[in-house]
């Protein structure tokens, strides 16, 4: 990897952690590195309107402009929320970063210890030429059991869309082409006449670029959640009433109390999963 490399980030709710992938050499993206979300607002499901609280999910593009290196929270990127399909269903909200700290109003807080080191990481995508990089943001990770768990949630139909993506990159570790049209997420299409202008109608006639192995992946979780269910798996509802934090935020929580974890957000001591040797020097240092 190069620290100019694309970038690719991976926002994970229920587990309350953040992916940054990175494009090695062979083209494909790997992770680089793991981090737990100290907290997150609202719960499972996607943001609707201003002031729910919510935090949001679903695939966003983040460009140079929506970079905030003077963020109130340290450092920050703005997930674009709403995006283009989310404004034509009308939902509303603004400000909805990825940020420092340890606090959430619809947003995701990784600390400024966490936020310190994936700004530049981002950063020098951009600036190496990714014109923006994709946010893929899940209420879990999309495996049979979690589906299967969740499947009488009114919110069952979205995250089968949002798996399609997820799919994908789990196969080709390439983000996806995102469209839009149908009132839904369209992935790896190539439309006749060009991309779709609203994301409400029906789509337009289209090629697929999906490989097959990506249908056989869906197919056999499809069949793995089915017999989950059929074998008798609980229906699980989350543990929390307003948000989440990861289990190693919520131990420090638990052990020194909310004022000291506030004060530790800028170096707080959390197990993540370490970075790659090659991007560690460059990006590891503060911005």
């Amino acid at each position: 990897m190069s620290p100019s490399a694309p970038v690719v980030v991976r926002i994970f709710k229920q587990e309350s952690e953040l992916e940054v992938w990175k494009q090695d050499r062979s083209g494909r993206f790997a992770l680089l590195k793991t981090y737990p979300i100290c907290r997150w607002s609202g719960k499972l499901g996607p943001k609707r309107k201003q002031g729910d609280r919510q935090a949001p999910e679903g695939f966003y593009h983040v460009n140079a402009g929506l970079l905030n290196p003077r963020s109130q929270y340290y450092l920050a990127f703005n997930l674009g929320f709403p995006n283009k399909l989310e404004r034509a269903l009308g939902y509303s909200g603004s400000a909805l970063m990825v940020h420092g700290a340890c606090s959430s109003s619809g947003c995701y807080a990784l600390t400024d210890e966490g936020v310190e080191e994936i700004y530049p990481v981002v950063r020098d995508a951009l600036k190496g030429g990714q014109s923006a990089f994709q946010v893929q943001v899940y209420p879990f990770r999309m495996t049979p059991e979690n589906m299967a768990r969740h499947r009488n949630d009114g919110n069952f139909a979205f995250w089968s869309n949002l798996k399609t993506g997820y799919d994908i990159f789990e196969v080709t570790r390439q983000p996806p082409k995102v469209s839009m049209c149908g009132g839904r997420y369209v992935f790896d299409k190539e439309f006749v006449g060009g991309e779709p202008k609203d994301p409400l109608a029906a789509c337009p006639p289209a090629v697929s670029k999906v490989p097959e192995a990506v249908a056989s992946k869906s197919e056999a979780d499809r069949v793995a959640m089915q017999s989950l269910i059929s074998s008798g798996l609980a229906l699980t509802a989350p543990s929390y009433s307003d948000g989440g934090m990861h289990p190693a935020f919520r131990r420090l929580l638990q052990r020194d109390g909310e004022d000291a974890l506030s004060r530790r957000t800028s170096r707080t001591s959390v197990p993540v999963s370490r970075p790659s040797a090659a991007l560690a020097d460059p990006h590891m240092a503060k911005d």
